[in-house]
């Protein structure tokens, strides 16, 4: 039998984000006005944002990491992230999740983060 913890073979790690609602860019532009006070780059380049998932009646749910376990912030920045998105026009509620699967790691940064930070 299969433990229910484990992804099955070939699941992804990551859930999709509702990439084709019409509210998907300026939520994500909104988690880009959210920076890691010790990491001069906002949380989406950063790769934090793990999945964007907003139904049909415009509840946003982020599911999140941090860069590590004991991030100092890891008890305010889903709520940096709740008072950046909730403002956004036609947004109804904004639940966040914080994960630790999977780990984060330097590779989920996008180019442009790690342009900023030096790594190219």
């Amino acid at each position: 039998m299969t433990n229910p913890s484990e992804p099955l073979e070939g699941a992804p790690l990551i859930a999709p984000s509702s990439v084709s609602h019409p509210l998907y860019e300026a939520v994500t532009d909104a988690c880009r006005s959210v920076y890691d006070p010790e990491i001069p780059v906002n949380i989406y380049e950063l790769g934090l944002i793990y999945t964007i998932d907003i139904n049909d009646e415009n509840d946003v749910r982020i599911i999140m990491t941090l860069t590590a376990p004991g991030c100092p912030v890891a008890g305010e920045m889903p709520g940096w992230v709740v008072d950046a998105i909730s403002p956004v026009p036609g947004v109804k509620t904004v639940d966040v999740e914080l994960t630790w699967e999977p780990p984060w790691g330097m590779e989920m940064m996008s180019d442009e983060a790690r342009l900023e930070l030096g790594f190219m």
